[in-house]
């Protein structure tokens, strides 16, 4: 049978560990890279301009989907957060990774252009509450969870899988599967999320709770003999 982790790697699916433990510190090897190719772009290289829009577009173009209804918007969307970037160079403090900056940017033309769409959801109270007793009042768990992916992932071929996968992300509320891209599909940390969607570590454990289980929902019942 196939191995479980050689399905995430065909799959581009990636779920996290259980959130109840603490994120290593994943900026921490990409510092020095990030600014030299930082200073790069404040020179004009159009080398690390390509490089970088390489890098982080697909990435973007997913987290503006999560807020506005059609792609075209969301490369529209992108679009103008390139365009935010490189008329910011000069202005970015770094007090955040350029990812992050980046990305909040994309955060932020997507709400614009999904209110203008009149379909922009906001993240809403029921998303975040903790009625289900997995979660303490402050947002930490109760008890970490049994993680979904073993359960249901050798079941699956991969293929299937993903785009099942990509089917019911497309379905959670805009909170859900901003947090759940990001983490699952994108790789950033938490803490990154967090800055990004300018959300708490709290919230963003209960919304990514939310979104696995929703996804290992719709999946089980396929495989439900």
């Amino acid at each position: 049978m196939t191995n479980i982790s050689q399905r995430n790697a065909a799959t581009g699916w990636h779920p996290r560990s259980a959130e109840g433990s603490q994120d290593p510190h994943p900026d921490r090897d990409v510092d020095e890279s990030e600014s030299r190719l930082l200073a790069r772009l404040r020179e004009g290289d159009e080398v690390a301009f390509t490089e970088l829009v390489a890098r982080w577009h697909p990435a973007m173009v997913r987290l503006a989907l999560t807020r506005v209804r059609s792609r075209a918007v969301a490369e529209e969307v992108v679009q103008d957060a390139w365009l935010g970037l490189l008329r910011g160079l000069d202005a970015f403090e770094g007090r955040s990774s350029l990812r992050t900056w980046l990305f909040r940017i994309v955060v932020n033309r997507a709400i614009s252009a999904g209110l203008r769409e009149r379909v922009h959801v906001p993240v809403d109270d029921v998303e975040l509450e903790h009625h289900d007793g997995r979660f303490s009042q402050d947002g930490w768990w109760v008890a970490p969870p049994v993680h979904w992916s073993d359960e249901v992932l050798d079941r699956l071929t991969a293929p299937a899988l993903a785009s099942r996968i990509r089917e019911e992300i497309a379905r959670l509320p805009a909170g859900q599967q901003a947090v759940v891209t990001l983490r699952d599909i994108d790789g950033l940390s938490s803490s990154e999320v967090c800055a990004v969607l300018e959300i708490t570590e709290g919230n963003q454990r209960v919304l990514l709770h939310r979104a696995r289980t929703r996804i290992r929902a719709a999946l089980e019942v396929e495989v439900r003999p």
